[in-house]
């Protein structure tokens, strides 16, 4: 790629020899030798591009004559600026006294900044140093409110001139990302609030200065906005292959400029409010919130835990806190790979992260930017950065991706499988990285990317078919006559199943939205809607999922009866004779030893009930078997307040703060001939399954069969419930309480 910091170097000491000549001929006053004066009380300072030494070809010049109160001066001014006009270069100018100069920084933020970022040309240094210390002086005294300002101007330009990484017509200058997001950057550090840009940073905005200089070049005119039909002559006078490879580029310098800016702007507030929490407070396994960031547990080792990066990542996500810079990069570089298959553990944080909705998109473009996201994902490298370069899209492919994984994530509770949902959503579009049909070549490394993320061959292939066929619903609905009854067959004989069905429904939704509005309205949605009613009609015949019957290693417990607990790793066995109450309680046990349910399945035999839980630890080691069995059989024993002991630790707890979707409750009237089937989705968190076991205990009920399930961080549970008497629940009455207090118990 051609570069132009050479080009800027030499053009801006070739104006400032022009212009150091033109300010001794200015201020000459009659001499009997007739040679020249030197300037006295006068200098000139360039401030904008020229001052920053960045001038594209098409620049103006922004220049201050700066004076000691010289009576001359308006004279000194006409000689040097006509010979400027002249030369027909464009001109920006102003005569000031020392304390002006001062007024007006004091007074105007954007003559602050320029005079902060000025440079002395010609004349009296010392002149231009004693004001340029007086300004930043007053700069950094002034920096509490200040720097509010610019926030607020930055974030305004970039209201109203959008984010260069995404613009299908970008300005270089004024878009977030761009040109003027460096310059604030370089304010705060002259404040001594932040440290200055890192060489990352440097080198994506010289890059941007590159294609500004490209551009002026090319289209022999001066103007920052790069136009569709310009981008294949800049593209071709850097040397890029096409337009395409350009605007990757582009988008590329662009998200680092605007990260850096990000995390220049947290440093800035943490300041200005003092909001630095003091302490350590855990928040997962090896990691704690210190200082109002997460950073890694002392001793953790991540090139010996290669689910840490995740968790961290999950913990940012849910805390609202950010992860540290120095985390981060302690996590790129000392990460151990990935197992492949992922463990299921990771496999879950995973999801987890993804199923953080919106919270989980700054997160990820930290991820991306620390370069961590490649190792994970190696397919990602392919879409990273990819433009559209289409009106309809708003985004870039891995963001579009992103920001689809967040719009899905409000449908978690509309699925069966909301794992799935998420994991396709994050890979719909992934077959853009590469040529040929993007949905086919798409559904092929959807499959393998599944299959090494750990989920099972079936799962897998379910991915790979709602990827296939991700645009099938909003093209058809859009395309075809819905009263045909060949448009509702060709649908479900392609989709095969409900619950692809439903994936693809969800997903057609949260596609369209992160696409943009031209892609998605309310008339695209009804079409949808309606097609999706009319298959699933069609559909309807599937099976609904019967409580689990016993194992031969269960049944074989049962027959013994009486009360064992058993702890082996990950799994706790329970074998009690059956009582209302039994499940959650066990569950409340687990929770307090900070266990994590990840699935747990409960049933009948004669009078004894076996429960089986799959336990992970919340963070750190497992708690010591011998107490947590001793637990378990006082809670048996009723000797142990485990509502208590809960509501002790919940005071303790950072509370999440992503924003999820509402927990829902469902009662299924013909999943059962002989009970109730309440089925509860919802966002799970320590101590869940114990706050529904007490709210159907509360309703009078008793829970004949379960079976538990987290998927991701979603839990997917269905009870079998009868009431005192051993019936299903027919009174509508009833039915609506139990509704009412396990929602209640969920939003506790």
């Amino acid at each position: 790629m051609r570069g132009y910091a050479e080009v800027r170097r030499e053009r801006t000491a070739e104006v400032d020899r022009w212009l150091t000549g033109l300010v001794r001929t200015a201020c000459a006053a009659p001499h009997p030798a007739g040679a020249p004066a030197r300037p006295a009380g006068v200098a000139l300072l360039a401030v904008g591009s020229h001052g920053r030494g960045e001038p594209a070809p098409g620049s103006d010049l922004d220049l201050v004559l700066l004076h000691a109160g010289r009576a001359d001066i308006a004279a000194v001014a006409d000689r040097l600026w006509y010979p400027v006009w002249d030369s027909g270069v464009g001109l920006d100018h102003s005569v000031r006294t020392a304390d002006e100069v001062v007024k007006v920084a004091r007074e105007d933020l954007k003559a602050m900044l320029g005079l902060i970022q000025a440079r002395h040309v010609a004349g009296d240094a010392e002149l231009t140093k004693s004001v340029r210390e007086v300004v930043l002086a007053h700069w950094r005294a002034d920096a509490q409110h200040r720097l509010a300002e610019l926030r607020e101007l930055s974030a305004r330009r970039a209201e109203s001139s959008g984010e260069l990484a995404f613009l299908l017509e970008p300005d270089l200058r004024d878009a977030r990302g761009g040109l003027r997001d460096f310059q604030a950057m370089q304010a705060v550090a002259a404040a001594w609030v932040a440290s200055g840009a890192g060489p990352r940073v440097r080198e994506a905005h010289e890059f941007v200065l590159d294609v500004r200089h490209a551009l002026h070049t090319v289209t022999a005119r001066r103007g920052d906005r790069l136009v569709l039909q310009e981008q294949d002559a800049v593209a071709g006078e850097l040397g890029f292959l096409d337009a395409e490879t350009l605007m990757r580029r582009v988008a590329e310098a662009g998200r680092t400029v605007a990260h850096a800016l990000d995390t220049t702007w947290r440093t800035v507030e943490r300041l200005r409010t003092g909001s630095v929490r003091r302490g350590r407070r855990p928040l997962a396994d090896g990691v704690v919130e210190q200082g109002g960031e997460v950073v890694l547990a002392r001793g953790c080792d991540p090139a010996a835990d290669p689910v840490l990066v995740l968790r961290a990542a999950l913990a940012s996500a849910t805390s609202g806190l950010p992860l540290a810079p120095a985390t981060l990069s302690t996590l790129a570089a000392r990460s151990a790979p990935m197992p492949v298959p992922w463990p299921d553990r990771a496999r879950d944080t995973l999801v987890a992260l993804l199923g953080a909705g919106r919270a989980a998109v700054p997160v990820w473009e930290e991820l991306d930017q620390a370069g961590i996201l490649v190792r994970l994902l190696p397919d990602w490298e392919r879409v990273r950065h990819r433009p559209q370069r289409n009106p309809v899209h708003r985004f870039t492919v891995d963001r579009h991706l992103i920001e689809t994984v967040a719009g899905a994530a409000s449908f978690t509770r509309d699925v069966a499988r909301p794992d799935l949902l998420l994991v396709s959503a994050l890979l719909h579009d992934v077959g853009k990285g590469w040529p040929g049909d993007h949905c086919v070549t798409g559904a092929r490394i959807a499959g393998d990317v599944a299959t090494r993320l750990g989920f099972s061959p079936a799962d897998a292939e379910v991915v790979a078919a709602v990827v296939r066929h991700h645009l099938l619903l909003p093209e058809t609905a859009t395309r075809r006559d819905l009263s045909d009854p060949v448009t509702v067959e060709k649908v479900t004989s392609t989709v095969g199943t409900r619950q692809v069905l439903d994936l693809l429904a969800a997903l057609a939704v949260a596609d369209g939205q992160a696409t943009g509005p031209a892609a998605w309205n309310s008339w695209k949605a009804g079409l949808v809607a309606e097609l999706v009613r009319r298959s699933r009609s069609v559909l309807a015949g599937s099976p609904i999922p019967q409580p689990p019957p016993l194992t031969p290693e269960q049944a074989a417990l049962a027959r013994h009866g009486g009360g064992r607990v058993r702890v082996s790793g990950d799994a706790v066995t329970v074998v009690a004779p059956d009582r209302p109450g039994l499940l959650w309680s066990v569950a409340g046990v687990l929770a307090s030893h900070r266990l994590v349910v990840r699935s747990a399945s409960a049933a009948s035999a004669g009078g004894t009930t076996v429960i089986e839980f799959a336990v992970t630890p919340e963070f750190g080691g497992p708690p010591d078997p011998a107490t947590l069995e001793a637990d378990l059989r006082r809670v048996l024993a009723g000797r142990l307040d485990i509502g208590e002991r809960l509501a002790r630790r919940s005071r303790s707890m950072r509370p999440a703060r992503i924003p999820v979707a509402p927990p829902r409750v469902t009662l299924i009237d013909d999943a059962s001939q002989t009970a109730t089937v309440v089925e509860v989705r919802v966002h799970d968190r320590p101590g869940l399954l114990w706050r529904i076991g007490r709210a159907f205990g509360e309703s009078g009920l008793d829970v004949r069969a379960a079976r538990v399930e987290t998927l991701g961080a979603e839990a997917v549970d269905v009870f079998y419930v009868v009431d005192r008497s051993g019936l299903k629940l027919t009174d509508p009455r009833q039915r609506d309480q139990v509704r009412e207090r396990v929602l209640e118990a969920l939003q506790s």
